[in-house]
């Protein structure tokens, strides 16, 4: 009870401070303007409909008592890819929109062009799905795998063989990449048309903010994120392409040059969050880059792999300890990974959320508002407790799991609003 006062003055002391602010400036200020606009956080209606949604609880009643905010930035809530559950990914409006909602981190996924150059895609492979690339033909005529539509038996109407294409970054270079524009990643497997194939976003997404689809390259997501006034968790993704990539452009060097372009910048080392599921890429940036090697992040997958049971510390290899040990300092596994049900029913941390903490390890999770729809459990973001989730509310009592009961430090969201309303609530 003493907690939850004092909270609640803090964020009255907050309020008034802010209002104190806006007085004493003059004139209009945009977002954009300001490195550090807090004031302008606005968390939008989803986490209201969430809470709403939530069963009868005390975390229910604590969250609907901070619902006149006042809502802040927090390191938190990441903006994964930005605010992609309803902007195209890792575009210029995505980021704004996931800054806008007070995620203190942003995350550009780094790959890189045909002539290595880096720039912010989820997947080396994935501009047929997050461009418009299909249909700029002198373009698409570049892709490792053009455009071939599905297949139909013409006596059941069933398809045969899927829809397919592949166009990576890769394929094109920089100047190429800058006259495609972002929409929602989607395709349709069953398409007979390039039309039907590109037309295809989830219905529980929306293509309302789908233009312009600003892309990015990594020193624009940079420059975009200092002027927000936010962290950055930059991820090496793994290449699609066989490296040595044009004979020279090793692994280590395409590592290097993302680590340059933040020192090129002059971006304090403190704010950069380095993430990778490769393990060689976190000791490479300990070895040769300490400052940002430090607050690397290890992505674990090792969910892929054969004997990997999440369930059993036996099959980790490393094992918490040894990563530990080699330097790593942050792990982030799928929410799944971190949290079981007890034999009453309830989500609490899974064996691996407890090794990870005990072993000294922080932990970053991914990805809260993923999913769609709960009502059937989840998918695969909730699969170790889909039998604890069964509708859109239960949203915030893993959130709430995740941050109280395995301490997690930070959560990527593809909608930070819902994280930073609980985060400010909570007062983390």
């Amino acid at each position: 009870m003493v907690l939850k006062k004092f909270i609640r003055l803090n964020k009255f002391i907050r309020l008034i401070s802010i209002s104190f602010i806006m007085a004493f400036c003059m004139g209009n200020t945009t977002f954009a303007d300001n490195d550090n606009d807090e004031q302008n956080i606005q968390v939008g209606p989803r986490p209201y409909y969430l809470i709403e949604d939530m069963k009868p609880s005390e975390l229910k009643t604590e969250l609907q008592e901070c619902a006149e905010g006042p809502f802040y930035k927090t390191d938190f809530s990441i903006g994964h890819r930005g605010a992609c559950m309803q902007f195209p990914e890792h575009t210029k409006e995505s980021y704004m929109a996931a800054a806008r909602m007070g995620a203190g981190i942003l995350e550009c996924d780094v790959t890189f062009t045909k002539d290595k150059q880096l720039v912010c895609r989820h997947s080396q492979c994935d501009l047929h799905t997050t461009t418009n690339i299909l249909a700029i033909p002198e373009l698409a005529a570049k892709c490792s795998e053009p455009f071939t539509p599905a297949q139909i038996d013409p006596k059941t109407g069933k398809v045969i063989k899927p829809a397919s294409a592949k166009c990576c970054t890769s394929d094109i270079t920089l100047e190429e990449f800058k006259k495609l524009t972002g929409k929602m990643d989607a395709e349709n497997p069953d398409a007979t048309t390039l039309e039907a194939y590109m037309d295809s976003t989830p219905k529980w997404r929306t293509d309302l903010y789908s233009t312009p689809g600003t892309l990015m390259t990594h020193a624009e997501s940079i420059e975009l994120f200092k002027k927000l006034g936010v962290k950055m968790t930059p991820e090496l993704k793994t290449p699609s392409v066989t490296m040595p990539f044009d004979g020279n452009y090793t692994q280590e060097a395409f590592a290097q040059q993302m680590i340059d372009e933040y020192k090129s910048a002059g971006v304090n080392p403190k704010d950069v969050f380095p993430q990778s599921f490769k393990l060689d890429d976190l000791l490479y940036w300990l070895k040769h880059e300490p400052q940002f090697g430090r607050q690397g992040v290890f992505l674990d997958d090792r969910y892929d792999l054969k004997e990997f049971d999440y369930k059993n510390p036996a099959t980790w290899s490393p094992s918490m300890e040894e990563l530990f040990a080699k330097g790593v300092r942050i792990i982030a596994p799928p929410m799944w990974m971190l949290l079981s049900i007890d034999k009453d029913g309830k989500v609490v941390p899974s064996e691996y959320a407890k090794k990870a903490k005990a072993a000294g390890l922080d932990i970053i999770t991914w990805t809260l508002e993923r999913s769609g729809l709960l009502k059937e459990g989840g998918g695969w973001y909730y699969e170790s407790i889909k039998d604890a989730i069964d509708n859109d509310g239960d949203v915030m009592e893993v959130l709430n799991v995740l941050a109280k009961d395995v301490g997690v430090i930070g959560i990527f969201s593809d909608w930070a609003g819902t994280v930073t309303y609980y985060a400010n609530c909570k007062g983390l």
